[in-house]
């Protein structure tokens, strides 16, 4: 089973439809799976699943960053986690990163600068972006793509871990497909 996390500051609010639904059907077409509320996270849920992908949220919604500590149980698990745009900061959080200002909206251009797993070989592409917030790359973490010089997708070293800036449910639902094929 997939566990899909809603990050949004409340469950079953309107940007579930934006950010999470999206996730939920591309995961669907090969996969079980279930979509639980941050609030809602326990070990025996996460632990039940295969992967787990935390979702983005609205801009104007951080309330994800407030609680970061709520997602401790995800990092503590071990299992394979990605983290898409409010995902990806909160991952970067969690592993000892950071976060700053850095608005971004719209199609851009991503350069993949890590042949690997995820991403595949160096390359352009191109990604939806929607978010107020920058990462920085936590230690031992692997930057795979980059937008001028802002790290767009990072890894950890042994590919268990990955977080995406960007939306793929828009444009590029190919990641959201090869992450839950690793």
């Amino acid at each position: 089973m997939i566990l899909i996390v809603d990050l949004c500051y409340k469950r079953n609010s309107l940007s579930r439809h934006e950010f999470v639904n999206p996730i939920a059907r591309i995961a669907s077409k090969e996969h079980d799976i279930e979509i639980v509320h941050r609030s809602m996270l326990s070990k025996p849920l996460i632990d039940g699943s295969e992967k787990v992908i935390l979702c983005g949220t609205a801009m104007k919604d951080n309330g994800y960053l407030e609680n970061i500590r709520d997602l401790d149980i995800v990092k503590s698990s071990g299992v394979p986690t990605m983290g898409i745009c409010a995902g990806m900061q909160a991952l970067s959080m969690l592993y000892g990163g950071g976060v700053y200002p850095w608005r971004s909206i719209g199609l851009k251009d991503i350069e993949i600068i890590h042949d690997g797993p995820l991403l595949g070989r160096k390359r352009d592409i191109q990604g939806y972006h929607l978010h107020n917030y920058g990462i920085s790359v936590p230690s031992d973490f692997i930057p795979l793509s980059v937008e001028d010089e802002h790290v767009t997708a990072f890894s950890s070293r042994d590919y268990k871990v990955f977080g995406i800036l960007f939306h793929p449910e828009v444009r590029n639902g190919w990641i959201v497909e090869r992450f839950l094929e690793l």
